[in-house]
């Protein structure tokens, strides 16, 4: 397999992992060569060995020429370190005695954390500490939920994680930085966390959305988050007063506001499902607020808020034959949504419509089960979805079929084909308009760039593995591995390029110098 340096794994769009062996820094001493024989010495009368020589020369006097301690020979090895090698899923495969090894050469920031039970589903949680921000050490807020044993074991918890250090050194900083840094690079995250119970697994978690560059609400009014259970409820809790208790010390959160649930839909019966999106009609006020929850039985129910409260409706949509998978709100049509499902679809809706069935549609969007999809805030008429067969396409909403019409599925405009099992998450970034991040079953954790062209003078050998067979995407960013089952991936909204994954093994936070 080929070394390659950190500037071409970041032009190729190859893991940023590296396969080494384990207990590979074990070297085993070189075989001394045999001792060759004497060879007669004229002058082995004068001195017997080297030692002699020096000795002599010394008691020469105060003018005599000073010697350098005579060293002994450093023995040379012809034993080389094991080269390290790139490592890309799909095409190389770890042996019992192989474990992946982060090149952090790679990021600017990564960093792992644990916790008690897998979270399946989590959501970045907006804070004060201002838009936009570079400098290190960075703090976080996240919402999960777990999945445990049982189901009285669950909880939803908010993390704030704090003390985010670089990975590697500013190139920008100065000498007197380079030395905090230095110390800064050794110390490990502060993780703290509030909790509350959860009955049932926890499927889903998103949270109440609040316009850009807007202020956390104070603590006196809601922020709330809602969590898709396996007893087939969503339930609608205020995490505000939980944020409170980790930033202000003594802090004691009202257990009646924050240990039940503000609200709950109980609409889906008990059919699970894991379809959650929120609306915000604009402003931060909770009476602007809109719920959207899809089941497994292939229904869609709409929860809005008004000032006296919740208000779930009881008229289903129903278009879907099967799962409803995710659901996405238009960023500008306030009426308009999205939705994907296992009947290998994706459905365009309008909340006005009689009948509350789909308005347009791809019938065929993937050959598999399609499990989630994106809209692009930016780009508005694009539409990204990941199926079940590892498929990751780009669609041009303007081209979908209106219902009712005979035209055929519109061609997506682009589609990639790199992961090698179901595509579990997927995200655009929140401000650049073609960069968006996915997630797979495969364990990989990858960034795309749509801007990006084929160069085939500068790619060239870069198109395939050495093994050949496995194109690499000219739009393919960067590949992050090392957690195991991937579920789910976040772009923080307020530090540019960071990127938050949980996994069966816990959570990744990292910041790649590719976005």
């Amino acid at each position: 397999m080929v070394k390659r340096t950190a500037t071409e794994l970041q032009e190729s769009g190859e893991s940023a992992q590296r396969k080494l062996p384990r207990g590979s820094e074990r070297r085993e001493n070189a075989a001394k060569p045999e001792e060759m024989g004497k060879f007669e010495d004229d002058w082995e009368d004068e001195y017997e060995s080297d030692e002699d020589v020096v000795d002599d020369e010394a008691e020469e006097g105060p003018d005599a020429m000073d010697i350098d301690e005579v060293m002994p020979a450093i023995e040379e090895s012809d034993e080389t370190a094991p080269a390290s090698n790139t490592f890309i899923a799909g095409v190389h495969k770890l042996e019992q005695d192989e474990i992946l090894e982060p090149d952090d050469s790679v990021y600017i920031m990564r960093h792992s954390m644990n916790v008690n039970w897998p979270c399946l589903s989590f959501d970045v949680l907006r804070d004060n500490l201002g838009d936009q921000r570079q400098r290190f050490p960075a703090t976080a807020y996240v919402v999960a939920g777990t999945q445990a044993d049982t189901a009285k074991n669950n909880e939803l918890s908010v993390y704030k994680i704090s003390s985010l250090q670089r990975t590697q050194k500013d190139p920008d900083a100065s000498d007197e930085e380079d030395d905090d840094d230095d110390d800064a690079l050794d110390e490990d995250p502060i993780l703290d966390f509030r909790s509350v119970p959860h009955l049932g697994g926890v499927n889903r978690v998103r949270a109440q959305p609040l316009p850009s560059s807007s202020a956390l609400p104070p603590v006196s009014q809601p922020y709330y988050v809602a969590s898709w259970a396996e007893t087939g409820k969503v339930h609608i809790w205020d995490v505000r007063p939980l944020i409170e208790a980790l930033d202000v010390p003594g802090y004691s959160p009202d257990k009646s506001r924050t240990h039940s649930p503000a609200f709950t839909v109980t609409s889906h019966g008990r059919a699970e499902g894991f379809a959650m999106d929120w609306a915000s009609s604009g402003g931060s006020s909770p009476s602007a607020l809109r719920l959207l929850t899809g089941d497994v039985q292939s229904k869609i129910y709409l929860t809005t808020t008004t000032p006296s409260g919740f208000n779930a409706l009881s008229q289903p949509f129903v278009s879907h034959t099967s799962s409803v998978e995710d659901l996405q709100w238009s960023p500008t049509e306030a009426t308009v949504f999205a939705s994907c499902s296992a009947d290998q679809s994706v459905q365009v809706w309008d909340v006005r419509s009689k009948g509350r069935r789909s308005v347009a549609g791809i019938e065929r969007a993937h050959e598999a089960d399609v499990n989630v999809i994106s809209w692009s805030r930016s780009t508005t008429y694009l539409l990204l979805s990941g199926g079940d067969e590892g498929g990751i396409k780009v669609w041009d909403l303007r081209n979908v079929t209106k219902k009712g019409t005979s035209a055929p599925d519109p061609t997506p405009v682009a589609t990639f084909n790199w992961h090698r099992a179901p595509v579990t998450s997927i995200e655009w970034h929140p401000t650049e308009d073609s960069i968006f991040a996915a997630s797979g079953a495969d364990d990989q954790v990858t960034l795309w760039d749509l801007a990006v062209e084929q160069d085939d003078e500068e790619t060239g050998a870069m198109e395939e593995t050495p093994e050949g067979g496995h194109d690499i995407p000219p739009q393919l960013l960067f590949v992050h591995q090392g957690q195991k089952d991937v579920k789910e991936v976040h772009w923080h909204p307020q530090i540019p390029g960071a990127v938050i994954s949980t996994a069966l093994d816990g959570f990744n936070i990292f910041k790649t110098i590719s976005v």
